[in-house]
């Protein structure tokens, strides 16, 4: 007599013993542990919570603090153009002023003045 079982009779047969194993592994966790895990999930969406509260404020830093720079270069840049302005103005009033030099001397003393 050959005791040993098809293929397919021992696959439905592993698959019956998973069922019950698995039926019962759903009803044996005990309440403590559920109360645990339940405890630490609340716990962790806590924690979620006040972490992404904590990166909204660090981004509306982040955003202020991009502003001002923003404002500082603006001042900036505006500085910049102003002492460009000023100088292309200085360098007209120069070339005008050489413009109507009598001679030489006179043009060299104009140019050491506006140094």
């Amino acid at each position: 007599m050959n005791d040993t079982l098809s293929p397919r009779a021992a696959a439905d047969q592993a698959q019956a013993a998973y069922r019950n194993m698995t039926a019962e592994l759903g009803h044996a966790i005990p309440d403590a542990v559920r109360a645990v895990a339940e405890k630490t999930v609340a716990q962790t969406r806590e924690v979620y919570d006040r972490s992404k509260d904590a990166l909204n404020a660090a981004g509306d830093t982040m955003a202020k603090t991009f502003d001002a720079a923003g404002q500082g270069a603006v001042a900036l840049n505006r500085k910049i153009i102003d002492i460009a302005q000023r100088n292309v103005s200085s360098g007209f009033d120069l070339a005008k002023s050489l413009a109507g030099a009598k001679n030489l001397a006179e043009m060299v003393e104009l140019q050491a003045a506006a140094r």
